[in-house]
C-alpha cells in the first residue's frame, strides 16, 4: 500500500512507495501522464529489492494513485510534488532517475536542491529520453497556428497519444507555466554526473533533443547513450537492462 503525503498550499494528496534500503537511494521520476507502477519502475523497484537498495517512487498530482486533476497539473505543482517527497523521505544524496518529463523535472530539481539543501542535491543523475522544455519545444512550437489559436481561446487542446485510448489534455496553463522553467537557454547545472539513455527512433524527444542538452551540461561528467532501434518508452528486456546499469554505474 502505498504512503501519502500532501503537496502544496491545496494540500494535494500524493501517493509514495518507499523502499528501505542502503544508500545512495534511487529516486523514480516518471513521465507526462504515467504512473509509479509502470514497467521501467516496477523493474526498478525489483532490482532494489534484489540488491537492499533503497528506492523511491511516487505519483504527481492528477497521475496514478495521487490526488487531483490531471487538467489542474502544471510543471510548477509536478516539480513541487516531487520536491515534497523527495524531501520528506531522502536522508543522504540520492541518485535521480528521471523519465520524458521527469527528466525536466530532475534536472529542475537538482538544481533546487543545490541551491536550498545541498545535503540531499543528488549524487549521480540518470535520464531517459528527457523531455527538457517539452511544453514549449516539443509541444508549443509544433502546433500549428490554428492550434495554437484555438488552445489560447478554449484553454485546452486534447491530444491524441500512441500510449492511451484517451487523448491527453495540454492546457494553456501547462504551456504558460512551463515557459517559467525552461532550461535550454543557458548552461544547466547539476553538481553531479548524469547519464542519458536515447532512443534514436523515438517520435516524441527525437535524439536531437538529447543531443542538445549535453551541450546544455558543461563542466559535469556526462554520457549519452543511444539506441539505435529505441523507442520512446525504451522498456524492451534490453533497455531495462540498459537502465539497470546505468543506475548502478552511476551510484
Amino acid at each position: 500500500m502505498p504512503q501519502s503525503v500532501t503537496a502544496g498550499q491545496d494540500a494535494r494528496p500524493i501517493a509514495v512507495l518507499f523502499r528501505e534500503g542502503k544508500g545512495p537511494p534511487v529516486v523514480w521520476l516518471g513521465g507526462f501522464k504515467s504512473d509509479m507502477r509502470a514497467t521501467k519502475a516496477t523493474a526498478l523497484d525489483t532490482w532494489a529489492e534484489a540488491n537492499g537498495r533503497a528506492f523511491l517512487r511516487f505519483d504527481y498530482s492528477g497521475h496514478g494513485e495521487s490526488g487531483g486533476a490531471f487538467e489542474d497539473g502544471t510543471i510548477s505543482r509536478w516539480l513541487e510534488d516531487a520536491l515534497t517527497v523527495i524531501e520528506r523521505f531522502v536522508k543522504e544524496r540520492p541518485v535521480l532517475v528521471g523519465s520524458s518529463m521527469g527528466g525536466w523535472i530532475s534536472l529542475l530539481a537538482a538544481r533546487h536542491l543545490m541551491e536550498k539543501r545541498p545535503e540531499i542535491a543528488p549524487a549521480g543523475i540518470v535520464l531517459i529520453a528527457p523531455a527538457v522544455d517539452m511544453t514549449e519545444r516539443l509541444m508549443w512550437r509544433r502546433f500549428p497556428e490554428d492550434l495554437k489559436k484555438s488552445v489560447q481561446d478554449t484553454g485546452v487542446y486534447h491530444r491524441p497519444s500512441a500510449y492511451s485510448d484517451d487523448p491527453y489534455p495540454i492546457t494553456w496553463t501547462l504551456i504558460e507555466d512551463g515557459r517559467r522553467h525552461l532550461l535550454l537557454g543557458g548552461p544547466i547545472r547539476t553538481g553531479c554526473p548524469v547519464h542519458i539513455l536515447q532512443g534514436m527512433e523515438d517520435p516524441d524527444v527525437p535524439s536531437s533533443h538529447a543531443l542538445e542538452l549535453v551541450e546544455h551540461l558543461p563542466g559535469d561528467s556526462v554520457s549519452l547513450t543511444l539506441i539505435k532501434d529505441g523507442d520512446h518508452r525504451l522498456s524492451r528486456p534490453e533497455d531495462i537492462e540498459r537502465l539497470i546499469a546505468a543506475v548502478e554505474g552511476i551510484a
